[in-house]
């Protein structure tokens, strides 16, 4: 089986050659003078392997995951350690630019196959053969530098707060489920992954320009993203009972660009590594934009909503407690279904009350899911308190200080906190006993 290569920059020794000589499944199909042809080739469909001999420096995570979309893996020669290291945390196989062509032609397989993923692969056809005709034409005999270590695998959990258009409540959810959990004294990360209307930072009173997950975006892209980058860019936000972190959003709709796929997946991922709990304020649209594209290197406005549900290990949809705000979620539900299949999202109705459902607007509206909703039942209602939602949002604050003995605010902490969902049996009214000692 062919393997198509495409090849960019001149090498110390004659690249093209050494890999010809080979007569393995190897081929070099084109030479090209620079890396904008070269990307021009992978995507007309010519290759399935990018050989990056000069301007390494130059490729990002968004170009790798790009040609990783039209079937192209890249490998890289540097003899720069640091460049390597940046290469493979952006998925680009790296080698020394003096790389022995039989070394450099097994690379190339073994990148290839796992791109396919197993069995899948040019190894997977029969009577292919790792092995190469004139092994005698290999060049300089050097010997590869191992792999470094695999990058470690963080452990924190991401959650991911998701709901229909209609301001049903996504922003006010996601900031105190994380002000709650840093309460508890959990390490937080909150990121606004909202691609149309980023509001974590203007909830939360702050003054802040630099959109930070903008800028984690740019250094993860380069490959340059650390952990001490990932907590320098991320803004403290100290309250009462505890401190979390935020990356806030863009803070104009039109740098949407800035959040591409997979950067943001080198971001999540790092934050796993920093925190214990990463809460993402995502965006409503789930629409699949590339498909809308002619240019196929184009970025998706939608991809940071995406992505984020694609990894989340749980997912909270919001919706507006009223005859608008249900059917909306219902069939924003049934989208996220064929957007991101799988995903088991816990449905929570926000602003629930009785002026607009009728009397009893828990049983009201858990009567209607029953009848006309998926099956995934209602985790939670949150009462309509329009006074204590807007005394946190007047001074910048979380509900926990603003307006702690409110009943939205329990509601909200029991979603994530064990102890609050002891503390009222309904979060809309309270119970039968409550209300007698208040009599």
């Amino acid at each position: 089986m062919s393997i198509p290569v495409v090849t960019v920059g001149e090498s110390p020794e004659d690249l093209v050659g050494g890999l010809e000589r080979l007569h393995g499944p190897v081929t070099v199909v084109r030479r090209c003078g620079e890396l904008a042809e070269l990307l021009a080739a992978c995507q007309s469909g010519l290759a399935r392997a990018a050989v990056v001999a000069e301007g390494s420096p130059e490729l990002t995570a968004s170009l790798v995951d790009r040609l990783a979309a039209v079937g192209v893996v890249v490998v890289a020669l540097t003899d720069s350690p640091e460049e390597r290291l940046r290469l493979r945390g952006i998925g680009v196989t790296a080698a020394p630019l003096t790389v022995e062509s039989k070394a450099l032609a097994e690379s190339i397989t073994e990148a290839v196959s796992r791109h396919a993923g197993p069995g899948q692969g040019p190894g997977a056809g029969p009577g292919f053969s790792r092995g190469f005709a004139d092994a005698g034409a290999e060049l300089h005999p050097e010997v590869v530098d191992a792999e470094p270590e695999p990058l470690p695998v963080g452990t924190g959990k991401i959650l991911a707060v998701w709901g229909p258009a209609g301001a049903p409540g996504r922003t006010l959810v996601a900031v105190n489920i994380a002000g709650e959990l840093a309460a508890e004294g959990k390490s937080v990360l909150l990121v606004d992954a909202d691609s149309y209307g980023a509001s974590v930072a203007g909830v939360l009173g702050l003054l802040d320009e630099a959109a930070g997950l903008a800028q984690a975006c740019r250094l993860a892209d380069q490959g340059l993203l650390d952990r001490e980058g990932l907590l320098r860019v991320a803004v403290p936000v100290a309250a009462t009972a505890g401190t979390f972190r935020v990356l806030t959003g863009i803070t104009r709709a039109d740098r949407w660009t800035e959040l591409r796929a997979a950067a943001l997946t080198l971001v999540l991922e790092r934050a796993r590594e920093v925190a214990d709990v990463i809460v993402v304020d995502a965006g409503f649209c789930l629409e699949a934009d590339e498909e809308l594209s002619f240019d196929t290197m184009a970025p998706r406005r939608n991809a940071a909503t995406l992505r984020s549900l694609e990894m989340a290990d749980s997912v909270i949809a919001v919706g507006s407690a009223d005859p608008i705000g249900v059917p909306r979620l219902i069939r924003a539900l049934a989208e996220l279904e064929g957007a991101v299949p799988g995903v088991s999202p816990e449905v929570v109705l926000n602003k629930v009350r009785a002026s607009a459902v009728g009397r009893s607007p828990e049983r009201q509206l858990r009567e209607a899911w029953e009848r006309f909703a998926p099956p995934a039942g209602i985790k939670a209602f949150l009462p309509w308190e329009p006074d204590a939602a807007d005394a946190a949002l007047l001074s910048g604050s979380l509900l926990l200080e603003s307006a702690s003995e409110s009943r939205l605010r329990t509601a909200i902490a029991s979603l994530v906190c064990a102890p609050a969902q002891e503390k009222h049996r309904s979060s809309v009214f309270p119970s039968t006993a409550r209300r007698r000692r208040t009599d």
